[in-house]
């Protein structure tokens, strides 16, 4: 009888395999990838196809996650429609401090309808302590709404530090919602949850942890990080609320860059955290104007006033974007530079698109640096970082391994007059799998308060030498040529 029951698994594992392995060959991606995959499903009997059925389907390309229903997908669209008429009618709006980034605005107006924004100011955190209390902050003056979203949401000393704010301002009677990840904030007590709800927030969660498919998967997680008070004052970067962020860890200070913005953008993080809320929930919110406090009527590209200097797009992207938005932002932003590009990510696996502009951009004279974290919390992600550290050495890219403590920042710096910011680490997953945002920032002064941030932390790394590097210990190479394998599927 085991023999027959081993048999009929057996088939049922091959004949699993042949219809993934199929579907992955019919649907053209990245070649590497796909055979990753079917070499995972191959060596590995039964599990690799349980592997497959988690991790390695490409929801964007079957348009499960969609959105283009929701009324604040439609009014983005209109939005960029009018600014792209409006830039293709005028070519003198490019004059002036946008007339470098025209390219990508363009880009980023069609491939995401990602709307040009005017904003009075913008602040920069560098540590998780500055930002997590510039966003307490900022609740605590909260008159009308907070909409708070998080990856991880932790029910330890800083959790319950901005749980019982949160309560306490929607005892005030303020709006408050609360949206987090099921993965990532998987650790949240129920109690706390109830707690919250008890007292009028709203908690929504981002895909739900459940075991049975397809709700279970370890991909297409939300990794957002946002605050909105009402309508007025936003916030993005990498920082989650957990003490980690806030006290550090053993290996030292939790660093990492988070933005605070005053104007227009705003109501593209509004608009952001509006239809994550309507894709869990498939509801329309209430009143929906009273979130936007600025006019809403579309309209072309505005004209460049003073007190409104900073101009940025916030991007969004993931399974139901039509396109890998973020990634091809990066990409244009590398193309572009003249002179220096510096990079910070806490993970390091790009694609080959990526890694191939950074190698040629350095061959091509333009003075690359690269940081990232001496020691890493996840150590196939680290050994898989690694693992890249040779070919960029070679095309002549500086590598620095940040010392003290955890540099968790996703930055990328282009000439001392472009910035991205935001929640997207420089892998595949954050490229093509999770829920992420970023800012483009197109301001000399915001990218040289970042740059003259990264020259400051470069005192706490090590620089990389080629030669030492060739020097390493066997077993290094052996960890990172493995950890190679499964960069892909990271």
């Amino acid at each position: 009888m085991w023999r027959i029951v081993s048999l009929i698994l057996y088939l049922m594992n091959m004949a699993l395999v042949i219809y993934a392995v199929t579907a992955l060959v019919m649907r053209k991606q990245d070649p590497i990838k796909t055979l990753s995959w079917v070499m995972v499903m191959i060596l590995l009997p039964y599990i690799g196809i349980i592997l497959y059925l988690f991790l390695g389907r490409n929801f964007r390309q079957k348009k499960i996650y969609s959105r283009k229903g929701a009324t604040d997908y439609i009014y983005k669209k209109e939005i960029s429609s009018k600014q792209l008429d409006a830039f293709r009618k005028d070519a003198s709006l490019f004059e002036g401090v946008l007339k470098p980034f025209k390219k990508i605005i363009f880009q980023n107006l069609i491939n995401s309808y990602t709307a040009v924004d005017y904003n009075s100011d913008i602040q920069f955190y560098f540590v998780g302590t500055s930002a997590l209390d510039a966003m307490y902050k900022a609740i605590t003056e909260a008159k009308e709404h907070i909409h708070l979203q998080s990856y991880i949401f932790e029910d330890d000393n800083t959790g319950k530090r901005f749980k019982e704010i949160l309560i306490k301002k929607a005892k005030e009677g303020i709006e408050v919602r609360l949206i987090f990840d099921g993965v990532g904030s998987f650790s949240l007590n129920k109690d706390c949850i109830k707690e919250m709800q008890a007292a009028g927030i709203e908690v929504v969660i981002f895909s739900r942890v459940r075991l049975i498919l397809p709700t279970f998967l370890l991909n297409y997680r939300n990794h957002r990080k946002i605050l909105i008070v009402d309508g007025k004052t936003g916030f993005l970067g990498g920082v989650n609320i957990a003490d980690r962020y806030y006290y550090g860890t053993i290996a030292g200070d939790w660093h990492d860059t988070h933005m605070k913005i005053i104007g227009d953008s705003v109501s593209s993080l509004q608009s952001s955290f509006l239809l994550d809320r309507w894709f869990i929930q498939n509801r329309k919110i209430k009143k929906r104007k009273k979130y936007f406090p600025k006019p809403e009527e579309p309209k072309g590209y505005p004209n460049l006033v003073s007190e409104k200097k900073y101009i940025t797009q916030i991007i969004t992207s993931g399974p139901d974007s039509d396109w890998a938005s973020i990634m091809q932002c990066y990409f244009s932003a590398i193309a572009m530079a003249n002179d220096h590009i510096y990079i910070i990510t806490p993970y390091f696996t790009p694609s080959e698109t990526i890694l191939n502009a950074i190698k040629i951009a350095a061959l091509g004279g333009i003075d690359v640096k690269i940081m990232l974290p001496e020691r890493s919390d996840t150590r196939v992600a680290h050994w898989s970082t690694m693992s890249y550290i040779t070919e960029l050495l070679e095309a002549g890219v500086k590598i620095y391994l940040f010392k003290t403590g955890f540099n968790h920042s996703k930055v990328i710096t282009i000439d001392g007059k472009m910035s991205i910011v935001g929640s997207a680490n420089m892998d595949c997953r954050s490229f093509e799998h999770n829920f992420e945002i970023m800012s483009a920032i197109y301001n000399t002064e915001c990218t040289l308060i970042i740059e003259n941030e990264f020259i400051k932390q470069l005192d706490s790394c090590k620089k990389i030498a080629a030669a030492k590097w060739r020097r390493r210990p066997l077993f290094n190479k052996i960890k990172e040529s493995i950890a190679r394998l499964c960069s892909p599927l990271l």
